[in-house]
This record gives C-alpha cells, structure tokens and sequence, in this order.
C-alpha cells in the first residue's frame, strides 16, 4: 500500500488549504482513513477520521469546526479541508489506513494504523 500526501504549505492564520492523500495498493473502499499530525517537539497526534463510506466522521476536540474530513472512493483519495487555520495548527500532517470494516476510536491509537503516508508541511504564520 502506498499513501501519498499533498496540498501543505504556507499559509496565514485564518486561512484555509486542502489536503489529499491518494491511496494504492489495496481496496481503498475497506479501510477506514485518518489524519495525524505531528509538530517540531510533540508527539503525533490524532486530528480525524472517516468510515469506510464516509458517513462516520470523527475529529479531535482541537479541530471540531474548522475541519473537515472527507472521502472520494472512486479517487481513492481522502481529503482534509482546513479553515480558520491557528499557528497551533503548524505541524506535519500524515495520512493513515486502518483495515477494519467501522470507524472505533481505536483510529485515534497510532498503534492500530497499518498504513502511512510520507506527511506534508502545513505552516501557519500568524
């Protein structure tokens, strides 16, 4: 399985960017996919996470409202859409694959995920 992240970059606080993640290798459609990130100094953490279909949607408390996750399985693609973007916001954000048929808060462990992307830089200047 390959995960391929894309779409960081610079951008002002209070801005927005996109992010994809295009997965291959495997039936995109029976994996449920997340978002981490990681900033300089800090462990990787938890931002959100969709069902295999998309109907399930699960964000960390951080990013409730400003963020939003979603899925196109005929891309197999996963996108994370960011608004209202913080300084605190700033990190390495990775893309993830669980193979599981439902979204559990087990997608918040790192230790379940069973694939990874290479992660793209998101900075945010305040």
């Amino acid at each position: 399985v390959q995960l391929q992240a894309s779409g960081g970059g610079l951008v002002q606080a209070g801005g927005s960017l996109r992010l994809s993640c295009a997965f291959s290798g495997r039936t995109f459609s029976a994996y449920v996919m997340g978002w981490f990130r990681q900033a300089p100094g800090k462990e990787r953490e938890f931002v959100g996470a969709t069902s295999l279909n998309g109907g399930i949607l699960d964000y960390a408390d951080s990013v409730k409202g400003r963020f939003t996750i979603s899925r196109d399985n005929s891309k197999n693609t996963v996108y994370l859409e960011m608004n209202s973007l913080k300084s605190e916001d700033t990190a390495v954000y990775y893309c993830a694959a669980e193979r599981t048929p439902r979204l559990s808060s087990r997608i918040r462990d790192s230790a379940y995920i069973d694939y990874w992307g290479q992660g793209t830089q998101v900075t945010v200047s305040s």
